[in-house]
């Protein structure tokens, strides 16, 4: 594969939560270009539940031909991700995509929710996202096509969608607000920022371990619908492309992908099942 067929080559990603999943998935895709990765994750020793550690990440980015970067950390500690950025720029010169994945999730309603959950919620998601941005912005300043892409849904304001999980809802519709918002403030300077959510669920640990197990992973997409989408948005052209709500297989449609059946998890013909937030 020549130079030109790989866009994302030579260029660095600083990715949250990229141990596994979704986020993972975003790195290996960039790692097939000989991209440098970035990834800041808790998970340093294995976990009964959850697959891999941001060191068995970074040794698949590798295996992908990529250039990886492990970074033991929490986003929500300003100077751990300060530091981590720091130690991005120092390893591969800047940061030239920055990708909010990580997120934590309690569908609890009011009530049953504790408050810790609460906060905890808010912090990874909204205030993680917006940590993690701002540490990257200066960098990105220098880059020939810098982008922001996180993972978070359209802002729907229909009410079923705060009645059950208001919490959550609140916490996701906040990293949507932030895109919108430093999409538009940093629109002259060029740098593109843009959310990403799936039509269906993604066959995640939040999934297998929080929303229906094997069953809900059945009739979810590999974590690749996700990937593949965000690849084809990083290699846009960041002033003509930010401030969207895109939806991951409308991305792959514009590009002419309609065949999605090599990203059911359950196989092609399984029964796909819609993801929160999006109307039928």
């Amino acid at each position: 594969m020549s130079a030109g067929e790989r866009p994302l080559a030579g260029r660095t990603l600083f990715i949250s939560g990229a141990s596994r999943g979704i986020g993972l998935a975003i790195a290996l895709r960039a790692a097939r270009d000989g991209a440098n990765v970035a990834l800041i994750a808790k998970t340093a020793e294995p976990h009964p539940k959850l697959e891999g550690t941001v060191y068995t990440a970074a040794e698949q980015i590798e295996g992908a031909g990529g250039r990886a970067l492990p970074v033991v950390g929490d986003i929500r500690d300003e100077e751990q991700v300060a530091a981590a950025v720091a130690q991005t720029v120092e390893r591969f010169g800047g940061v030239d995509i920055c990708v909010n994945n990580a997120s934590a999730i309690n569908l609890s309603g009011t009530e049953a929710l504790e408050v810790k959950r609460y906060d905890l919620m808010q912090e990874i998601n909204t205030r993680g996202t917006f940590v993690v941005s701002r540490a990257c912005i200066p960098h990105l300043k220098a880059s020939e096509n810098p982008h922001v892409l996180t993972l978070s849904p359209p802002l729907n304001l229909d009410p079923a969608w705060f009645r059950d999980h208001a919490a959550y809802t609140v916490s996701k519709y906040g990293m949507s607000m932030l895109t919108l918002g430093m999409a538009e403030e940093f629109r002259e300077r060029g740098i593109a920022f843009n959310a990403l959510w799936p039509r269906t669920m993604v066959a995640t640990a939040a999934v297998r371990n929080l929303l229906g197990g094997e069953e809900a992973m059945a009739r979810s997409r590999r974590p690749e619908v996700v990937a593949d989408a965000a690849y084809t948005v990083f290699t846009r052209p960041s002033r003509e492309c930010t401030g969207n709500f895109f939806l991951a297989e409308d991305v792959l449609a514009e590009e002419g992908v309609t065949d999605l059946g090599r990203y059911s998890y359950g196989g092609s013909d399984a029964e796909l099942a819609p993801d929160l937030f999006l109307d039928d």
